[in-house]
């Protein structure tokens, strides 16, 4: 089983740079997009492999929103965290299947100057993990996405002129830590240890090509999970977005 998590930064626009060639060459079983920017009575998508396709888009037009279009169909789908303060922004998806719970995730981010820091600490951090060990009681989970924070140092180009910007404050890496101390695993270091592995770079600088960038994409799993890792990494060369898409293949059980 092959799952796919990508930030598209825009659903419309990213059909228009290789998303149908990018979904037939990796042919994924679920994908999860975030950051689709649409409602999807705007967006004209031909994906027939997919036949189950579950939007959440935000209140607000053009904004965050998540999607699952999966081959396999879920026992179950919920949207959001049954938290109002939370649930305007189209940013949580949680798909049961036979053997585990997927969820999708758009964290908020904590803006420039960290006008949302407060919220994301104190208020998203907590409750999104909330739901997650919620989810656990009944069974493994699954959740990936853009997490909107590079973890440790070895997550970004520049670590010590980021340490009080947004996605590297000490304040998201410790939402990082308590996802991990709540038994957690970060699939990708599983397989891969070192450093210059990212999944997000600017678009100015040339960053990516210098590959200045930042790992902000994750699928993280339940420690029960790990048995049938199969494998996590990187799509760094499919383009299309300021984001590089993650992979995760696990075994049957």
């Amino acid at each position: 089983m092959k799952l796919i998590s990508w930030n598209v930064n825009g659903i419309r626009a990213v059909i228009k740079k290789g998303f149908y060639d990018f979904v037939a060459t990796y042919n994924p079983d679920i994908l999860c997009i975030q950051e689709t920017k649409a409602h999807p009575e705007q967006v004209d998508l031909t994906l027939l492999d997919y036949p189950y396709q579950y939007w959440n888009s935000a209140e607000k037009k053009g904004y965050s929103g998540t999607a699952i279009f999966s081959k396999v169909e879920p026992l179950s789908i919920d949207y959001d965290m049954g938290i109002k303060k939370h649930d305007l922004e189209g940013r949580v998806i949680t798909a049961e299947f036979k053997d585990y719970f997927l969820v999708t995730v758009y964290t908020p981010n904590s803006k420039r100057e960290l006008l949302r820091l407060d919220y994301r600490q104190k208020e998203w951090d907590i409750d999104f993990l909330k739901h997650l060990k919620k989810l656990e009681k009944k069974k493994p989970v699954v959740f990936c996405g853009d997490l909107n924070v590079a973890h440790k140092e070895i997550d970004l180009k520049n670590p010590k002129t980021n340490r009080r910007n947004a996605g590297f404050t000490d304040e998201e890496r410790m939402g990082f830590d308590n996802y991990v101390n709540a038994g957690f695993i970060d699939t990708f270091r599983e397989f891969e240890k070192g450093e210059g592995h990212y999944t997000w770079w600017s678009y100015m600088f040339q960053a990516r090509s210098k590959n200045i960038g930042w790992r902000i994409d994750y699928f993280c799993i339940s420690k029960a999970l790990r048995s049938i890792l199969k494998d996590a990494y990187i799509l760094k060369d499919v383009m299309g977005s300021d984001h590089a898409p993650v992979v995760m293949e696990i075994n049957d059980y």
